[in-house]
């Protein structure tokens, strides 16, 4: 009879963020299938988990996915484990799945920590709908297509950055789309987890006045609307400042993306943003 195919959530950073059902699986399985036997160990002695490891990477994927369906097929259970989060989503797997699903053999979800979720229910952002689309090309060109293709998308983006990417990434984000509100997710669940909300602009120059950036970043970009910035530059200053509020950002950081837009002084743009109040 063949064996099950497990597919296990890890914890995104602190190790106290796994299911009991995980650890569970993780000690009865035959075989736990990992990016990195040395990060995936980390884990396994904080739960006292002692189990056979192999590799399962990009670059082994195709021949690790043969050899690991035929001890499915002959009835080992197998746990496959991401360094992060749920396996698949931005990570590997694909193969395997698609060919336990082909062979027959049974492939059982264990749900647990998602950076994408976890960012995106902190993030103040609309969660009625958003576009999870993993990570930006590395290429300036390859990226701006990317999110010249999402521009007018209706729902909340959500990518993945590399630290050393970020400033690029969001420079692209600022020229394309304007004053939407952004909001970069870095570190979650570690002990130096952070937030940072406002334009593209603004947290751009948060981070360049840094000496480095570092940690694992996810990249939320508020839903295009009726609100966008196209339309933003047709309609009264004051209004235009209103509506970037109502889309999240603050007056300042309202203030700024309409002075930067209509190259205007950010003082002129602040005192017509106040009209209507008196």
């Amino acid at each position: 009879m063949p064996g099950i195919l497990y597919l296990v959530a890890s914890p995104i950073g602190n190790l106290e963020d796994i299911t009991f059902r995980a650890v569970r699986i993780l000690k009865e399985c035959d075989l736990i299938a990992c990016e990195d036997t040395r990060h995936t160990l980390r884990l396994l002695n904080h739960y006292r988990i002692g189990k056979p490891l192999i590799s399962y990477h990009d670059h082994n994927e195709a021949t690790r996915s043969a050899e690991l369906i035929a001890r499915l097929q002959a009835g080992s259970n197998v746990a496959l484990i991401s360094d992060a989060g749920m396996p698949l989503v931005a990570d590997p797997g694909y193969r395997l799945v698609t060919a336990a699903v082909a062979a027959g053999i049974s492939v059982q979800p264990i749900p647990g920590p998602s950076a994408l979720l976890t960012a995106l229910a902190a993030s103040g952002l609309p969660t009625d709908a958003f576009r999870f689309a993993g990570f930006l090309p590395a290429k300036s060109g390859q990226r701006s297509s990317v999110l010249e293709a999402f521009s007018n998308d209706p729902a909340t983006l959500i990518f993945y950055e590399a630290p050393h990417r970020i400033l690029d990434a969001l420079a692209d984000v600022d020229r394309i789309m304007g004053a939407r509100p952004v909001v970069v997710a870095r570190e979650l669940t570690k002990a130096h987890e952070e937030f940072l909300r406002g334009t593209a602009r603004h947290i751009l120059d948060i981070l360049a006045a840094r000496d480095a950036v570092k940690g694992e970043i996810t990249l939320l970009i508020g839903k295009a609307g009726k609100n966008d910035v196209a339309q933003l530059d047709e309609i009264p200053v004051e209004e235009a400042v209103a509506a970037c509020m109502r889309e999240g950002l603050t007056r300042m950081e309202a203030v700024k993306a309409v002075a930067r837009r209509r190259g205007l002084p950010k003082r002129e743009v602040y005192a017509q943003s106040l009209l209507g109040r008196e």
